[in-house]
């Protein structure tokens, strides 16, 4: 009842209980300059100072915002406005004693009741705050016990948010930090308990089964550390998202969530420069071939946001186009010109495009990538990787387009698998087009990225899903993984500062057993999945690179990413010659790269200089 008054009559209360401060100030004031002499004290000049300090201070404290919901109630903010305030009626009151009402009471004594009043009214304001906080506070039946990692600012806000709502469904009951000058820190009451080491110690002296990792900025490999940790003390792991998921707002109960494998796996805060990648792509004409793929698609959707003139999506399968379609536009009416179905085997059908759309920007996505299809069809990835890919350079040489990007594999470094070969040919091929034509030509490579076509997480799921077992190659196998967003921001970016010829490679950051990615899904679906080992399948490696044996990595202006030379290739070399055709016969050779055996469709190649 006092409460739904209060927030009824909030100001008028407020006002209120200011003026009868300033009223109480005024007499403990005057006491204390008579040192409690109460012979001395007048009721009515006592009186006469106090209803004028209180008028002044309702008056000036509308003028100043404390009465009209400038600020929150009982913040930081609002006790400087109340400084502010009690500072301008101390003076006015002490004037108005000395020069208009004659002393009623003793100067001295009108100044000592601005600090007194303060006091007050500050005391009013943080006991009412402490009794709504206690009130809202969530019930301990009702809510579950929860330790909170991380007593930075992320842990700050979602104990606040927690403690906020009397229908969270967690209550924080400890919290643990590995920062050793946080070992005393109480937020909200909740203590910090230890670091990391306590988590198996503290969750079972509290009775507690869930931990918040409470650190948006977390890395990857600091999650997936902690998580071991919950996971042999038997503690579940929610997790609030990545910084750049929060857009700027406070940190609300909402956002707690289950584990995801991007969060696993792939979670960084990326710096794009946004100068340097507005001035190649803003109101330019831009290609994005294998637009349907996880990849194209991802680079389609970010690329809006430079404001290029167009995004042309091109794709040979219309399907995959309308997708696309819809993620951008809302809409799936394959209605545009800009949606384009071609073949990138298609010579003809490349230069046809290029002369409707004239692009000036080149994002080459569309390739043929699955390991172990390729190995038993070696010609069909020849003909999309390598005879594709120069299809479009040679376009888009012709018409003068200013940077072209291929995307690459870390399966080129150092490769033992057709798709590596025919891969690391792309790079090759990219790296003559920037040695003899105009514009930048240049390659990026990276690793796995979390929810791509043919990436292990869906089989994973589906086979868990289908209560296994889970099929791993080998225990030691391990992969780099990085999110999809990652990945497109780092290749715009590495279009904006690449050199012609090179090829830039992206930051992986650690790489992951994949049986342990394996055993974190296995432990999220709560059943019990057998995990089965089936052997390294032929080209597969037991670890992947991202640098050749003999490449020498250096630094670029992005600290993720880094660049190496290739050898450029002439297409003469790889048996590319005019008008070359895509059928089996039609594929003269491709490469046998450091010491690598090759396929027995490959024949040998020598570098063109």
């Amino acid at each position: 009842m006092y409460h739904g008054l209060f927030v009824r009559r909030r100001f008028a209360l407020q006002a209120s209980f200011d003026a009868l401060m300033w009223g109480a100030a005024v007499v403990l004031g005057t006491m204390l300059r008579y040192e409690f002499a109460f012979a001395k004290l007048e009721a009515g000049p006592i009186a006469l100072v106090a209803v004028v300090g209180a008028a002044t201070q309702i008056g000036l404290g509308r003028a100043v915002g404390l009465y009209i919901h400038r600020w929150r109630y009982a913040t930081f903010e609002e006790a400087l406005g109340l400084v502010e305030t009690v500072v301008l009626v101390t003076a006015s009151v002490a004037l108005l004693d000395a020069f208009v009402l004659g002393h009623a009471v003793p100067v001295a004594a009108a100044i000592m009741a601005g600090p007194l009043s303060f006091m007050g009214m500050c005391s009013g304001r943080f006991a009412w705050r402490f009794y709504l906080e206690r009130s809202r506070r969530p019930g301990a039946v009702d809510s579950e016990g929860v330790l909170v990692f991380g007593a930075g600012e992320g842990g700050s806000q979602i104990i606040q948010a927690m403690l906020s709502h009397s229908q969270s469904p967690y209550i924080p009951v400890a919290l643990l930090d590995d920062n050793l000058d946080l070992r005393n820190l109480r937020i909200k009451s909740v203590r910090v308990r230890g670091g990391r080491e306590q988590i198996a110690t503290v969750a079972e002296r509290l009775g507690v089964t869930t931990m918040i990792i409470a650190i948006p900025s977390a890395s990857s490999e600091l999650i997936r550390e902690l998580v071991a940790l919950a996971d042999a003390a038997d503690i579940k792991t929610l997790v609030l998202p990545p910084v750049g998921d929060l857009f700027g707002s406070g940190i609300q109960l909402g956002d707690i969530r289950p584990l995801t494998e991007a969060d696993f796996l792939g979670r960084r805060e990326i710096n794009t420069d946004i100068d340097a990648v507005a001035h190649y792509l803003t109101g330019k004409r831009v290609l994005v071939t294998g637009a349907g793929g996880s990849i194209g698609s991802e680079l389609c959707r970010q690329l809006h946001r430079f404001a290029p003139q167009s995004v042309v999506m091109l794709d040979r399968d219309e399907s995959a186009l309308q997708a696309v379609q819809m993620s951008i536009e809302g809409r799936s009416l394959l209605d545009t010109r800009t949606l384009v179905v071609a073949c990138i085997r298609d010579r003809e059908r490349l230069r046809e495009v290029f002369e409707e759309h004239r692009p000036s920007v080149v994002f080459h996505a569309a390739a043929l990538k699955h390991l172990s299809l390729l190995e038993m069809y070696p010609e069909e990835g020849f003909k999309t990787n390598v005879v594709g890919t120069q299809n479009l350079l040679e376009v888009a040489a012709e018409f003068d387009v200013t940077t072209f990007v291929n995307i690459s594999t870390d399966k080129a470094a150092d490769a033992t698998s057709a798709l590596g070969r025919t891969k690391r040919l792309a790079e090759c091929l990219t790296a003559h087009a920037g040695h003899t034509n105009d514009g930048a030509f240049l390659s990026v490579r990276f690793g796995n990225v979390l929810g791509s076509r043919g990436s292990v997480l869906p089989l994973f799921r589906a086979q868990i899903e289908r209560g296994g077992p889970v099929t791993v190659t080998d225990p030691e196998v391990t992969r780099f993984f990085m999110t999809i967003e990652e990945a497109c921001q780092l290749v715009i970016q590495a279009g904006a500062i690449g050199n012609n010829g090179e090829v830039m490679v992206l930051d992986m950051g650690e790489p992951v057993r994949i049986v342990d990615l394996a055993k974190r899904l296995i432990a999220e679906s709560s059943r019990p999945i057998d995990i089965v080992y089936t052997g390294l399948r032929p080209g597969e490696k037991l670890h992947e690179d991202l640098f050749g044996g003999d490449e020498l990595a250096g630094e670029s202006s992005h600290p993720l990413i880094s660049r190496v030379d290739v050898p450029a290739m002439s297409p003469e070399a790889v048996g590319l010659v005019a008008g070359l055709g895509t059928g089996s016969s039609d594929i003269a050779a491709t490469i046998d790269l450091r010491g690598v055996t090759s396929s027995p469709v490959f024949g040998p190649l020598e570098e063109s200089a």
